[in-house]
């Protein structure tokens, strides 16, 4: 057990410095090219409060989640080449490429992060409708199409059909754990993107929904997705060194789609998916804020918020950025402890 625990600060401690070191080459990249990766505020006669507030963020380079899911690849590839090259027994141990536990969110965080930063390549060219890139509809196709291959090869490959819910045990479901898996992906990926509209705030909640998510693993011993989800936390702590308001560049749909996929995928393997609400709390939160928007303004014509999602409410009354990004911060530090005492209170030991 020791030695797990060493190998998981080990590699925790080199992504965040592999991050620490690439993010200034990066952003030298970003700044050096700025009028080809400089983020376009996208504009809408729907939007006029959000393109009032953000009118001055045009120009900031984006794209900056590569430093993210780029760092996290570095890791990965390191000391998988270490451990076939070299008969060291611990540097062997040290790779945590894995079929089992760590194949899966990997190729997703790979597949999602393509698909964002095409995302944001569109954007920056103004291309797509209002020059925001790929639309809502085509992103919601991508998840989709992203999410069945996913549940397919869980339900195939791994015959998985589990799902465990809070006081009641597991749960064979069948074929449901398809539309429910798909479910939980697309709802992870689409709430990341929403929430990622301030500097810093996805960075920080997400910090605190992979930290869950590293315990809940470290509980059922699932070391390699531990050290999975702390190399990513390695890497997004290096990012938010760099980035916290006001941003020197933007994550990007490059690093929230493949954050928000691989969140809802650790989610699964795990089985906590019900536990996301509590993990995730401002995610869900940015999310049910946009739809109770849209549907009062589609049956109704009136607005519940200022603006949508909250955050850009709490923006519209007055709220300063970073005071705002804290309190969501806090918020998320508070429901993830709560979600993790839900969790050891009714989660079997696997």
């Amino acid at each position: 057990m020791l030695e797990s625990v060493i190998k998981i600060l080990l590699l925790f401690f080199t992504s965040f410095i592999i991050a620490f070191v690439l993010t200034p080459l990066w952003t030298s990249i970003l700044y050096k090219h700025r009028n080809i990766f400089s983020k376009q505020i996208r504009q809408s006669k729907n939007s006029p409060i959000y393109e009032r507030m953000h009118k001055n963020k045009e120009g900031t380079p984006t794209m900056g989640g590569v430093l993210i899911w780029g760092t996290v690849l570095i890791v990965i590839f390191i000391f998988w080449i270490l451990s076939k090259a070299t008969s060291n027994e611990f540097l062997q141990r040290l790779n945590f490429l894995d079929r089992g536990e760590t194949w899966l969110p990997l190729a997703f965080l790979i597949i999602a992060a393509i698909g964002g930063l095409i995302d944001d390549v569109l954007g920056v060219f103004r291309i797509g409708p209002n020059g925001g890139g790929i639309a809502v509809r085509w992103k919601l196709i991508g998840y989709f199409i992203i999410a069945i291959i996913g549940a397919w090869w869980f339900f195939t490959k791994l015959d998985w059909d589990v799902f465990f819910i809070p006081f009641l045990g597991m749960m064979n479901i069948g074929f449901w754990y398809i539309p429910i898996f798909v479910f939980i992906i697309v709802g992870s990926a689409f709430s990341s993107d929403l929430t990622d509209g301030l500097d810093g705030l996805l960075g920080g909640t997400m910090l605190f929904a992979f930290g869950a998510l590293a315990v809940v693993s470290f509980y059922q011993g699932r070391l390699e997705l531990v050290t999975f989800c702390v190399v990513l936390i390695g890497a997004i702590l290096a990012f938010l060194w760099f980035n916290i308001h006001p941003a020197r560049f933007f994550m990007g749909d490059t690093g929230s789609m493949a954050l928000g996929i691989v969140l809802g995928a650790i989610a699964m393997l795990t089985n906590t998916a019900l536990f996301l609400p509590f993990f995730a709390f401002i995610l869900v939160m940015e999310t049910f804020s946009s739809i109770i928007q849209l549907t009062v303004r589609k049956i109704f014509h009136r607005k519940v918020f200022l603006s949508s999602p909250i955050h850009h409410h709490f923006e519209a009354k007055g709220w300063p950025e970073a005071k705002i990004t804290m309190r969501f911060w806090i918020i998320s530090a508070v429901m993830s402890g709560l979600g993790l005492v839900l969790y050891f209170l009714t989660f079997p030991i696997t």
